[in-house]
């Protein structure tokens, strides 16, 4: 007589996967479905078109029925497309990569950033991680079987990551250090001279440094500065990129690691067994990108700075203080004076003046007391939900 185990003996999900939250965004982009008129200030996503040469560069292989464009690449990804690549990061950082042995093409920086932590952590390994941070990063170092080491960062500092505090929390079990500036949520740039103060300590310690830099051309009033461009810092770290953020690609899905021959080929192992390969026709589109869309670009960024300075200068107004951010398409308040979480000012302000933020604490504990605000939208949009802001504001105040 055979007997059925029961759920709890055979079908038990793995506990590092139960062990993951869901992301604390979800909720409210369920929420937004049930809700009409909602201006949305929580999508990370831009709200421009991809630049139409780029669009044509994979369309017309497409229509023609291209082998390049609807076949396997290679692992690696289209070597025209990592020629191009290496191109613009020695143009662009002054730092160089072999197209053949130290550039990847992944699905997205999400995928690069999953290979980087399966491909360098053994389990118990840990990653030391500035805070607020991507929802991702904690998860991705998990289900790799590393122990996230969170470093607490401050509105005080506008949340640029603290050299001294890092070095505080290397320990024998430490193997990385993963950064991710321009930030995501709070919009902080991170300076050469706290990038480099980083890099030594990784030097000191003997540290990998995962580097995700999605945002690198969404930097207002300065110059991006690339990690593995700093001092002793190209042989140890993991440049991760991608083309979703500055050429409006979201849907595209490619991204990049930019990596010593070694690791590349140890993220590529990983790679080549779960994708396969990046997206032909995105490939196509992410070579065109970087060729032909530098003027896309430039405007794009124009017109996000001009947004920018208008939700910040209108949160400031509102009552709900927040710094100026350097990077990305994120604006980062303080409503701890309108005496609530930011979990209860993001529901109320969505069921009430159907405005979306992101609660702070989707990013962490140290996100406490903030909302996420995403400038990725028209102006006329961000005037409106200025407005809607300031009215809920005032009704919560009284």
């Amino acid at each position: 007589m055979v007997t059925m185990s029961t759920t709890s003996e055979r079908q038990a999900i793995a506990e590092r996967v139960r062990a993951i939250p869901a992301s604390g965004i979800r909720r409210y982009f369920d929420l937004v479905s049930t809700i009409p008129d909602v201006i949305s200030l929580g999508v990370g996503e831009p709200d421009f078109a991809t630049p139409e040469q780029v669009s044509a560069a994979a369309a017309a292989p497409l229509a023609q029925a291209d082998y390049a464009a609807t076949h396997y690449s290679s692992n690696y990804g289209i070597m025209s497309l990592r020629e191009a690549l290496a191109g613009h990061l020695q143009a662009r950082y002054g730092v160089a990569y072999d197209p053949a042995q130290e550039l990847l093409i992944t699905v997205g920086v999400s995928e690069a950033l999953d290979l980087a932590a399966r491909a360098i952590l053994d389990p118990g390994d840990e990653v030391i991680i500035p805070e607020p941070s991507y929802v991702s990063y904690i998860p991705c170092t998990v289900l790799a079987g590393g122990v996230p080491v969170m470093v607490r960062t401050y509105e005080a500092d506008q949340f640029e990551p603290d050299p001294a505090a890092i070095a505080s929390a290397v320990t024998a079990r430490t193997k990385a250090i993963l950064l991710g500036y321009p930030n995501n949520p709070t919009g902080a740039v991170a300076s050469r001279e706290t990038l480099q103060r980083i890099v030594q300590i990784a030097v000191e310690h003997d540290l990998y440094i995962i580097s995700d830099e999605i945002y690198d051309r969404l930097v207002y009033g300065g110059e991006h500065v690339c990690v593995s461009a700093l001092p002793g810092a190209r042989e140890r770290t993991i440049l991760l990129g991608g083309f979703s953020k500055a050429y409006a690609m979201t849907g595209w899905r490619v991204g990049y690691a930019a990596a010593r021959p070694d690791i590349l080929e140890a993220m590529m192992k990983v790679h080549q067994y779960v994708i396969m390969c990046a997206p032909s026709a995105g490939q196509l589109a992410a070579q065109a990108a970087l060729l032909t869309a530098e003027q896309d670009v430039q405007e794009m960024v124009a017109e996000y700075d001009r947004r920018r300075r208008l939700i910040v200068d209108g949160l400031n107004r509102i009552g709900l203080p927040c710094f100026e951010p350097r990077g990305a398409f994120y604006a980062f308040p303080n409503i701890t004076s309108t005496g609530l979480s930011a979990d209860a000012f993001a529901e109320g302000l969505l069921r009430e003046a159907r405005v979306l933020v992101v609660p702070g604490e989707a990013f962490g504990p140290a996100g406490a007391g903030h909302v996420r605000c995403s400038y990725a939208t028209a102006l006329p949009r961000i005037e409106e939900a200025l407005a809607r802001i300031e009215r809920y504001v005032r009704r919560v105040r009284g």
